[in-house]
């Protein structure tokens, strides 16, 4: 329990900055001539199941004779990742050689020799950092028919630098020395230091990919995508803006009739609805939370994109998902302004509790998965099991942050755009919805409309995945910018050409409509998930499973709640201008 209280305080530390002064360390990279350097040793797993990481200790592992570090330090990113950082207690100092030498033994039973024996059969790998640099290396192998197993007991480090940096380190696994009990096995190290020509900015360039991430097919999939975009665009504006046009010339030429010939005439499409199509949608307390909260998805995506572009978020250890917290919890405002103006606009008397379901509706979507799969990290002892400390940290962030800056967004939203200003007139009594084909159905127009924005992101998804399930570091947020843009312009045109066929066919229930057609986006990318876990990975184990379909869902969820909202909030704007422009008694 002190631990878990010790690590609230580090990451409150972390959250607000420190105030004290730093000496040259791997905080700020530099360092003086014979100056501690620190071996992190952080996780070891199974090389086939990313997120199913443990402490590096938990294998049977010795460390080294050095007890006493200087520093140690650890984000909320970092925490909530998994990221356990242990010290290896080997002696390295700056410029300063180290030649072979043991720094410990592994007095062998049978116990962990088992330990070792199934850690080397599932591939095993442990990932170390020196500097905030990276360094993977393997556990062991087996020989070919796979009854002896061999321990790497010699780790070789050879680290570069560039006059007071450290701009690269290379690791070499050799001493392989066979398994059996009753037997010491000595581990030993040595550190070789070289001169570089690496700059320090561009010292995470070999850990990129530039011949997975920019290979044609990506720029082929952007192109394809782009292309997909011009077409929707045109169609839409070719299609609505002659059909529309020819719209308005019907119903002026029907102004002109008298009553007689009206009635007589035959009178159909969009606008026989206009006293119903500014109705509040049906369970619009609901339906306001799910649009705050998607517009205010889409403002953390775009602004953690935009500082992803500008700022090397893969450089630092959980950064990328601490960004996206801190960003999340200032655009609260953003959630209640749009969702609290949408509820006034639809009549709604309790605000109080569309503030908090808004509020809360993706923190609790997130921390009740992860609380699910806490328990089976911690039934594993895994790595990747929160802290007790840090949740109460994640709780405090909704508590004191978001949900007061929620409160003042929507009384923003509520007083400067509640009121419901709406082109016509809503009726008292609702005008009955006539039949219409089968194919012109709500529920059959919701199924369909996610296929074509699927279509124009499901390539940058394999990217996204692969980044993310794989071992890969994600750098082209360039192309995940355009990406994003493309999906919004092609969920707006689509659920605007949706929406002009319902309401054509006389039904007015195109709030949910709009909304759900936009979301089911969501439906094919966990589909496709599915797909990629099978066809894709070689993932196994309970835990890995859960991780990887439980945060799928999470995700799916949240990209379809901001694809709807973004549907929804262009398809509104489509509804208000058609019904400004036409004459209406």
């Amino acid at each position: 329990m002190g631990s878990s209280w010790w690590k609230v305080a580090a990451v409150v530390i972390s959250l607000t900055g420190s105030l004290l002064p730093v000496g040259a360390d791997e905080h700020d990279h530099t360092y003086t001539d014979g100056e501690e350097v620190v071996l992190w040793m952080n996780t070891v797993g199974p090389y086939h199941n990313r997120q199913e990481t443990y402490k590096y200790f938990s294998l049977p592992f010795c460390a080294g004779i050095k007890k006493t570090i200087s520093h140690y330090h650890e984000t909320l990113g970092e925490a909530l990742q998994g990221v356990e950082l242990e010290f290896s207690g080997l002696d390295i100092k700056f410029k300063e050689e180290v030649m072979q030498m043991t720094y410990c033994n592994i007095e062998m039973d049978k116990a962990k020799q088992d330990a070792f024996v199934y850690a080397i059969k599932n591939h095993y790998w442990y990932q170390m950092y020196i500097d905030d640099l990276p360094i993977w290396g393997i556990v062991g192998e087996s020989d070919e028919n796979g009854e002896e197993h061999y321990l790497w007991t010699y780790k070789k480090l050879e680290i570069g630098y560039n006059g007071n940096r450290i701009v690269d380190v290379n690791l070499t696994s050799e001493g392989k020395v066979k398994l059996m009990s009753n037997t010491k096995i000595p581990m030993s190290y040595s550190v070789k230091w070289k001169k570089s020509d690496v700059k320090f900015e561009d010292r995470f360039d070999k850990y990129l990919d530039p011949s997975f991430f920019q290979h044609r097919i990506h720029w082929f999939s952007i192109f394809n995508s782009f292309m997909m975009v011009i077409f929707l665009v045109g169609l839409v504006s070719m299609i609505l803006m002659r059909t529309l046009r020819k719209d308005y010339a019907r119903y002026s030429k029907e102004e002109e009739m008298d009553d007689m010939d009206r009635d007589l005439g035959d009178e159909y499409g969009w606008k026989q609805v206009h006293g119903d199509v500014f109705r509040p949608s049906s369970h619009p307390l609901i339906f306001s939370s799910l649009i705050g909260s998607g517009c205010q998805i889409f403002s953390v995506s775009f602004i953690v994109i935009i500082v992803a572009m500008v700022e090397d978020l893969y450089t630092e250890r959980g950064s990328m998902l601490s960004t996206a917290i801190f960003v999340y919890a200032a655009t609260s405002p953003v959630n209640g302004y749009f969702g609290g103006s949408l509820y006034a606009k639809q009549g709604g008397r309790r605000w109080i509790k569309q503030m908090f379901i808004g509020a809360f509706m993706i923190p609790s979507m997130v921390c009740g998965t992860a609380f699910f799969i806490n328990f089976i990290a911690i039934y594993y002892h895994a790595s990747r099991a929160i802290p007790f400390g840090t949740m109460v940290a994640v709780c405090c962030i909704c508590f004191f942050v978001i949900l007061p800056l929620n409160l003042v967004g929507t009384i923003l939203g509520r007083n400067l755009s509640g009121q419901p200003n709406f082109p016509c007139r809503v009726n008292a009594v609702p005008r009955p919805i006539p039949e219409k084909k089968w194919f012109m159905e709500p529920a059959v127009i919701v199924c369909l409309g996610g296929i074509l924005p699927f279509g124009s992101i499901f390539i940058e998804m394999y990217f996204i995945f692969t980044s993310f399930w794989a071992y890969k570091i994600y750098y082209v947020y360039g192309f995940m910018m355009l990406v994003l843009v493309i999906l919004c312009i092609v969920t707006v045109c689509v659920t605007i050409v949706c929406t002009y066929f319902l309401l054509n066919a006389e039904d007015y229930r195109w709030q949910w409509t709009s909304f759900l057609s936009a979301a089911s986006t969501a439906v094919y990318v966990y589909m496709y998930s599915f797909y990629y876990y099978f066809f894709k990975t070689k993932m196994y184990g309970l835990f890995q499973t859960s991780f990887y379909f439980g945060y799928m869902a999470v995700f799916s969820t949240a990209l379809g709640i901001m694809c709807g909202a973004v549907g929804y909030m262009g398809t509104s704007a489509f509804v208000r201008k058609i019904y400004t422009n036409v004459k209406i008694d």
